[in-house]
């Protein structure tokens, strides 16, 4: 359920969990900044020069002591961020920070506790079967997006468990009677293979329990 929030309530914090990036981030954070009044890398134990380099761009680098992976990142963002609105992308430029103003809209004006970024089209077998899972209980077209807003309080109630947050992230906020949104955003090509793909069928043990996990009375995303 939506807090009684308005546009005055404009400050945003962008988390970007990062490993290795050094070579793509540079112009993620140049952009973002534009969008955001703090930009936060989560140097996931880079051995490059990621940590370095956004620093010298001027974000808020916070490194964790050894890898956590996408999920810890995160959520360490989530710990670090100032701002009562918070978005995270990714750090390989493959979403555009220029659809931050469309994302965090809905929160901004009270109709929404997260909104997903909706790609046009979902590129993994894998994530296309989670997004089906996760369909039993919340109908939305891309559950396992990286781009999303949120609020600060709903991000506070997560545990975020998992190989990643597909379907996950979207299932706990459900379970904690989020109003959950979409928006379509643009997706920029980025060349890589990502081993992600084969944790999808780990995820899966991970979305399962929530299926049936009844959500506890008097539950509320923000307060």
């Amino acid at each position: 359920m939506t807090a009684d929030r308005g546009l005055s309530t404009t400050a945003i914090s962008v988390v970007i969990p990062a490993y290795n990036e050094q070579k793509r981030i540079g112009e993620v954070i140049k952009q973002t900044r534009k969008f955001a009044d703090e930009v936060i890398v989560v140097d996931d134990y880079s051995t490059d020069n990621t940590k370095e380099l956004c620093q010298e761009l001027g974000a808020k680098v916070v490194t964790n002591e050894r890898r956590k992976g996408y999920v810890g990142a995160t959520k360490t963002g989530f710990e670090e961020a100032s701002h009562q609105t918070i978005v995270t992308l990714d750090a390989d430029g493959e979403h555009d920070p220029g659809d931050i103003p469309r994302l965090v809209e809905p929160i901004l004006v009270g109709k929404a506790d997260l909104v997903l970024g909706r790609r046009q089209e979902i590129p993994r077998i894998s994530e296309r079967l989670i997004n089906s899972l996760t369909n039993l209980k919340v109908k939305v077209a891309d559950s396992g997006t990286g781009f999303r807003a949120l609020e600060r309080g709903l991000a506070s109630k997560l545990n975020l468990k998992g190989k990643c947050t597909c379907g996950t992230l979207v299932l706990e906020a459900n379970h904690h009677d989020a109003t959950i949104v979409e928006v379509p955003i643009t997706i920029r090509h980025v060349p890589e293979t990502r081993s992600i793909a084969w944790g999808h069928f780990w995820q899966i043990f991970y979305i399962l329990p929530w299926l049936f996990r009844r959500k506890p009375r008097n539950s509320r995303a923000t307060q």
